[in-house]
């Protein structure tokens, strides 16, 4: 899988119904995983983890419920994803960004299976690098 580079939206509770929304405007197919799919119980189980639109037009969309832990603050509700199998591609790309910045996950295998980081680059931007395994 080549590395993709797209937006990621943060939601207060209402990520599957934005996504949705989203896919009814765009089109294509929605995966959503929600937080009790990874052993979340409680109200937050049924809200959306991660959820992914790809488009017929080559668009991808991410989005999640923002989890009681971590601040919902409006007007910072997005974030650039870097994502794929090229593992030295992407950590390249998470030494380059974090350098200087502020590192709120550390680059490291999660309970999805895959590689997962995100941190605020020295200019603020907030960025989120995840490595799959590669396919095949």
């Amino acid at each position: 899988m080549p590395t993709r580079l797209n937006p990621y939206l943060s939601f207060d509770g209402n990520a599957r119904e934005a996504m949705e929304f989203y896919q009814r405007v765009f089109g294509g197919m929605l995966a959503v995983n929600t937080f009790g799919e990874f052993g979340t119980e409680g109200e937050q189980a049924d809200q959306v983890m991660h959820a992914m639109l790809e488009t017929d037009s080559g668009f991808t969309l991410m989005g999640s419920d923002v989890p009681p832990e971590m601040d919902y603050i409006p007007g910072n509700t997005i974030t650039v994803s870097l994502s794929g199998d090229d593992g030295d591609e992407l950590r390249g790309y998470w030494t380059a960004l974090s350098d200087g910045g502020i590192v709120s996950v550390p680059l490291e295998r999660q309970m999805w299976g895959d590689e997962f980081g995100a941190c605020v680059d020295r200019f603020g931007i907030s960025w989120m690098v995840n490595i799959s395994p590669p396919r095949g």
